[in-house]
Protein backbone atom coordinates (compact mmCIF):
# COMPACT_ATOMS: atom_id res chain seq x y z
CA UNK A 1 0.00 0.00 0.00
CA UNK A 2 1.48 3.32 -1.09
CA UNK A 3 0.84 6.32 1.12
CA UNK A 4 1.33 9.92 0.03
CA UNK A 5 1.59 12.77 2.53
CA UNK A 6 2.06 16.46 1.65
CA UNK A 7 3.24 19.31 3.81
CA UNK A 8 4.48 22.87 3.50
CA UNK A 9 1.42 24.84 2.50
CA UNK A 10 0.51 28.14 4.09
CA UNK A 11 -0.20 31.81 3.61
CA UNK A 12 2.28 33.93 1.68
CA UNK A 13 2.25 37.36 0.08
CA UNK A 14 2.31 37.74 -3.67
CA UNK A 15 5.87 37.54 -4.94
CA UNK A 16 6.89 35.25 -2.12
CA UNK A 17 7.96 31.62 -2.07
CA UNK A 18 6.87 28.32 -0.56
CA UNK A 19 8.24 24.80 -0.77
CA UNK A 20 5.85 21.89 -0.67
CA UNK A 21 7.05 18.46 0.35
CA UNK A 22 5.57 15.08 -0.41
CA UNK A 23 6.69 11.91 1.31
CA UNK A 24 5.83 8.55 -0.18
CA UNK A 25 5.93 5.21 1.58
CA UNK A 26 5.23 1.75 0.27
CA UNK A 27 6.83 -1.05 -1.59
CA UNK A 28 6.76 0.49 -5.09
CA UNK A 29 8.17 3.97 -4.44
CA UNK A 30 11.02 3.67 -6.94
CA UNK A 31 8.68 2.93 -9.84
CA UNK A 32 6.47 5.96 -9.43
CA UNK A 33 6.21 9.18 -11.37
CA UNK A 34 5.25 12.00 -9.02
CA UNK A 35 2.81 14.72 -9.94
CA UNK A 36 1.53 17.86 -8.27
CA UNK A 37 -2.04 18.93 -8.91
CA UNK A 38 -3.97 21.89 -7.62
CA UNK A 39 -7.59 22.79 -7.32
CA UNK A 40 -8.98 26.23 -6.66
CA UNK A 41 -12.55 26.74 -5.43
CA UNK A 42 -15.02 26.32 -8.28
CA UNK A 43 -12.37 25.09 -10.69
CA UNK A 44 -11.28 21.72 -11.98
CA UNK A 45 -8.22 19.99 -10.62
CA UNK A 46 -5.24 20.78 -12.86
CA UNK A 47 -1.84 19.23 -13.26
CA UNK A 48 0.99 21.52 -12.16
CA UNK A 49 4.16 19.49 -12.56
CA UNK A 50 5.44 15.96 -13.07
CA UNK A 51 8.79 14.29 -12.42
CA UNK A 52 9.61 10.84 -13.68
CA UNK A 53 10.99 8.07 -11.51
CA UNK A 54 14.61 8.81 -12.35
CA UNK A 55 14.21 12.50 -11.74
CA UNK A 56 15.69 13.19 -15.14
CA UNK A 57 12.52 14.44 -16.81
CA UNK A 58 10.29 17.18 -15.50
CA UNK A 59 7.20 18.82 -16.93
CA UNK A 60 5.27 21.91 -16.01
CA UNK A 61 1.96 23.56 -16.75
CA UNK A 62 2.43 26.72 -18.79
CA UNK A 63 1.03 28.78 -15.94
CA UNK A 64 3.92 27.87 -13.62
CA UNK A 65 6.88 27.48 -15.99
CA UNK A 66 9.85 29.48 -14.85
CA UNK A 67 8.42 29.93 -11.35
CA UNK A 68 7.97 26.40 -9.97
CA UNK A 69 10.58 23.66 -9.73
CA UNK A 70 9.91 20.02 -9.00
CA UNK A 71 12.58 17.73 -7.59
CA UNK A 72 12.89 14.47 -5.68
CA UNK A 73 15.20 13.14 -3.01
CA UNK A 74 15.33 9.37 -3.16
CA UNK A 75 17.07 8.84 0.16
CA UNK A 76 14.05 10.38 1.87
CA UNK A 77 11.39 9.10 -0.54
CA UNK A 78 10.40 12.73 -0.84
CA UNK A 79 9.64 15.08 -3.68
CA UNK A 80 9.44 18.83 -3.54
CA UNK A 81 7.69 21.65 -5.33
CA UNK A 82 9.57 24.92 -4.96
CA UNK A 83 7.19 27.75 -5.76
CA UNK A 84 8.65 31.21 -6.39
CA UNK A 85 7.13 34.49 -7.52
CA UNK A 86 3.76 33.36 -6.28
CA UNK A 87 0.64 35.02 -7.60
CA UNK A 88 -2.87 35.25 -6.21
CA UNK A 89 -4.00 32.88 -8.94
CA UNK A 90 -1.74 30.20 -7.46
CA UNK A 91 -4.09 30.00 -4.48
CA UNK A 92 -5.44 26.47 -4.32
CA UNK A 93 -5.36 23.16 -2.55
CA UNK A 94 -2.24 21.37 -3.75
CA UNK A 95 -2.25 17.60 -4.05
CA UNK A 96 0.69 15.28 -4.41
CA UNK A 97 0.02 12.23 -6.52
CA UNK A 98 1.80 9.14 -7.77
CA UNK A 99 1.48 7.26 -11.02
CA UNK A 100 2.64 3.67 -11.35
CA UNK A 101 5.04 2.90 -14.16
CA UNK A 102 7.41 5.74 -13.40
CA UNK A 103 6.94 7.89 -16.47
CA UNK A 104 5.33 11.24 -17.12
CA UNK A 105 3.32 10.45 -20.20
CA UNK A 106 1.88 13.02 -22.55
CA UNK A 107 -1.23 12.85 -20.38
CA UNK A 108 0.56 13.34 -17.06
CA UNK A 109 -1.80 16.15 -16.09
CA UNK A 110 -4.86 13.89 -16.30
CA UNK A 111 -6.14 13.19 -12.82
CA UNK A 112 -7.71 9.96 -14.04
CA UNK A 113 -4.24 8.42 -14.47
CA UNK A 114 -3.28 8.88 -10.83
CA UNK A 115 -2.97 5.73 -8.73
CA UNK A 116 -2.32 7.33 -5.34
CA UNK A 117 -3.35 10.69 -3.90
CA UNK A 118 -2.27 12.69 -0.91
CA UNK A 119 -4.74 14.55 1.27
CA UNK A 120 -3.77 17.99 0.03
CA UNK A 121 -2.15 21.08 1.50
CA UNK A 122 -3.60 24.59 1.19
CA UNK A 123 -1.61 27.38 -0.43
CA UNK A 124 -3.00 30.89 -0.12
CA UNK A 125 -1.34 33.84 -1.81
CA UNK A 126 -2.45 37.27 -0.67
CA UNK A 127 -2.25 40.20 -3.06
Amino acid sequence: QVQVVESGGGLVQAGGSLRLSCTVSGSTVDALAMVWFRQAPGKEREGVSCINWTGRYTYYADSVKGRFTISREYAKNTQYLQMNSLKSEDTAMYYCAAIRGGGCSASWAAAALVNYWGQGTQVTVSS
